[in-house]
């Protein structure tokens, strides 16, 4: 997960600044709630999505030109195929802030691939290259295991992919097509210790070329969910500044579902932080209107293991997977029949 931006709204001009530990702006929501009839949807498996956060932290940190990331592309692809996914591996060389090239892949496992109504569901696999973040200065410059941000995100669509397979194999899909986008080289920005002037646009390299060069010419969606760092178990997902200024009408209707499943406590209906991470480049250069699904907290920002080595296995819980998964779920089966 990238640098944060808080956006402080003055007048008609808006200041950002780069920090993530200021207090984000809260404004509260005035749309009322909606009464849903919800549909019935499989039972989402937070255990099962936590196994799969556990099989990608056994490969050890998924950074871009290492075998660890070469050995858990090639298991994410055997996933989804044996889930019964039509994939694309979007492969590119990536510039990285420092000049170096990134072998990097976006996954791409759709369901339905024939339908013209699309939604799209995004996470990144990639995990950081440093401990920028840690309370020893002598390990920041080693890589991270990324179970939260990164892991998290993928292992929720990965128990989804799971249960598709299982649905289209009996005929129950929802009437809409599902692309699941796996981005890589999100987390190779700019690290803290890194002499210069830092630059926005070294963050998210995978999502910024897919922006640019979709897996399909002409590729469209309804809409698009990103999901990062969604395991913790104190998990608070804020409304961040860009989601509300691109696609507040599906954070409405992700943040009505969730409060209807009885998922409000974790889906809190604020303005929060202003996060720059991969819906950004869905938004503005692929012009699909795309929310992002982070745990940020009102008074702290991100989680205090943010980019440290104590991001593991120890701060994913079965049940915060459970509530993200179930309401994914549910927004895709409450689509037109």
């Amino acid at each position: 997960m990238n640098r944060s931006f808080i956006v402080l709204i003055l007048a008609l001009s808006v200041v950002t600044s780069t920090s993530c530990t200021s207090k984000p702006k809260t404004a509260a929501s005035t749309t009322p709630p909606l009464t849903l009839e919800l549909r019935p949807t499989p039972e989402f498996r937070g255990d099962s999505a936590r196994s799969f956060v556990q099989a990608q932290v056994a490969f050890g940190p998924r950074v871009p030109n290492t075998r660890a990331h070469q050995a858990c592309k090639d298991y994410l692809v055997g996933q989804f195929e044996r889930f019964g996914a039509s994939v694309i591996q979007q492969q590119a060389n990536v510039r990285a802030f420092d000049g170096t090239i990134l072998k990097a892949t976006n996954i791409v496992a759709s369901y339905q691939p024939d339908l013209d109504k699309r939604i799209l569901l995004c996470a990144h696999w990639d995990s950081r290259p440093w401990a920028d973040q840690d309370p020893d200065p002598k390990k920041r410059q080693e890589p991270i295991l990324g179970a939260n941000d990164g892991g998290s995100g993928v292992g929720v669509l990965m128990e989804l992919a799971r249960l598709l397979g299982v649905e289209a194999a009996n005929n129950r899909l929802p009437n809409v097509g599902i692309d699941i986008l796996l981005f890589d080289a999100e987390d190779y920005g700019y690290p803290s210790f890194y002499p210069g002037r830092e630059d926005m646009e070294s963050w998210c390299l995978g999502a910024q070329y897919w922006g640019k060069n979709p897996h399909k010419v002409g590729y469209k969606a309804r809409y698009g969910i990103l999901l990062d760092m969604v395991g913790d178990p104190e998990a608070t997902f804020y409304w961040d500044y860009y989601s509300v200024r691109y696609a507040s009408p599906v954070l409405e209707n992700v943040w009505s579902i969730a409060a209807a499943l009885g998922h409000a406590s974790h889906f809190i209906k604020k303005e929060g932080m202003s996060v720059m991470d991969d819906h950004y480049y869905v938004n503005t250069l692929a012009r699909i209107p795309c929310i992002d699904i982070i745990d940020t907290r009102e008074d702290s920002g991100f989680v205090p293991y943010w980019h440290t080595h104590r991001d593991d296995m120890r701060n994913i819980s079965a049940s915060t997977l459970a509530v993200v998964g179930q309401t994914l779920l549910q927004v895709l089966y409450q689509e037109a029949q």
